[in-house]
């Protein structure tokens, strides 16, 4: 009788030290998927685009909010950061923008290709690299995902070519991606973005027009988020459409502040690049809570109540997390659980960040080539030498 009673208290032990959430989210039946219907994409050149449903299964949706829950809060540490002195320089954040960057990359392969411009923490992390590197890598430390020398607008991973601080410039790179992608006859495709301020720059229009003539693989993207630093598009653009720019390249416009709008945008774009028709360019409506870098307050050429009705009215997490509790993909209790692990992840990440050392000096010169045997790279003056090791 003793050993029965000492028994069923170690089962009621341990079921008393589950958090009384998580014993009822796994006791509950979900859904294992759900269709939405979704906005319709504008087109161009184009008799039919993306459908107007799509699937969610229980497993993306928990995926995708726990991606975009995790870039919305790296970016407010990162904003924490910024004006206790720990991050410095330039430092552009995406928060409000997370469907794009988790929506292109549920749109892709991992073998794909990506670049952007200098709002790029989001996709470094979609594209694979953790909260720890891409925050050591904002406050300069060794253990950032580019030794602590690349800073907020220098971030690279594996098929993802940055973070690039020259407006518009990274839109040739791109193509010149698309061309290496079709020249080794592999079936990827690159995906080349900028914003709609970068959209009025000559080279992305020569870019177009190579791109056209040898029938690249790549995706155009223009994150439309509705300011060019602190000129909103309509001051800043005959045509605001940005998804016809191409003339001769179709194009679509579309609700980038909704992830499964997003997914389904590019999942069609990508097979109609793969297909060898050429490049196809896409406009992402989207909207970012914050100015434009950490020295614009944001809030000079737009009003708060602006921004709060975006938040309140189109926030891409908030809309994902609407679809799943309603559709009995999740429950309310769980997405809090999964809030509560991306803050401890995030704080954990920032600690790294705060008390990894610093490069030390005589690594100035290191990684300028990938596997080239050491040389020697002159410093500020001729007598200053540095060791190049790859």
């Amino acid at each position: 009788m003793r050993k029965m009673l000492a028994a069923v208290s170690r089962v009621l032990s341990g079921v008393a030290q589950k958090p009384a959430s998580r014993v009822l989210v796994a006791s509950r039946n979900f859904a294992n998927d759900a269709t939405f219907e979704i906005k319709k994409c504008d087109l161009h050149r184009l008799e039919e685009g993306p459908p107007v449903t799509t699937v969610l299964t229980r497993e993306d949706g928990l995926k995708y909010y726990r991606m975009m829950q995790t870039v919305r809060r790296m970016e407010l540490k990162a904003d924490q950061l910024y004006k206790q002195k720990i991050i410095r320089g330039f430092c552009h954040l995406c928060d409000g923008q997370e469907a794009c960057c988790v929506g292109l990359e549920a749109g892709i392969n991992p073998t794909d290709h990506l670049i952007t411009a200098y709002r790029a923490h989001g996709f470094t992390f979609t594209r694979g690299l953790s909260v720890r590197a891409i925050l050591a890598e904002l406050t300069g430390r060794r253990g950032g995902c580019a030794k602590g020398k690349g800073g907020s607008m220098h971030m690279y991973a594996k098929n993802f070519y940055g973070g690039n601080g020259i407006v518009g410039a990274q839109v040739p790179l791109g193509a010149g991606i698309a061309l290496a992608c079709k020249y080794n006859g592999k079936d990827e495709i690159c995906l080349t973005l900028y914003g709609d301020g970068a959209a009025n720059q000559g080279q992305i229009f020569e870019a177009y027009n190579m791109a056209a003539l040898w029938k690249l693989p790549c995706i155009f993207i223009c994150e439309n988020n509705r300011y060019g630093m602190g000129t909103s598009v309509e001051r800043a653009a005959a045509s605001t459409d940005y998804y016809k720019r191409g003339d001769f390249i179709p194009g679509l416009r579309v609700d980038g502040m909704d992830i499964l709008c997003v997914r389904e945008a590019t999942r069609f774009a990508a097979a109609y690049c793969r297909s060898g028709k050429g490049p196809i360019l896409m406009e992402l409506q989207t909207y970012r809570y914050h100015g434009h870098s950490m020295s614009d307050p944001g809030v000079s050429y737009r009003t708060r109540e602006e921004i709060q009705e975006v938040r309140s009215k189109s926030d891409p997490i908030m809309l994902l997390k609407d679809r799943m509790v309603n559709s009995n993909l999740a429950s309310v209790e769980e997405l809090k659980e999964i809030d509560v692990d991306v803050r401890k992840e995030i704080e954990d990440a920032a600690q790294f960040a705060t008390a990894d050392p610093e490069p030390p000096l005589e690594e100035l010169g290191y990684h300028i080539y990938c596997s080239d045997p050491p040389f020697e790279v002159r410093g500020a003056n001729q007598w200053i030498k540095f060791k190049s090791i790859s």
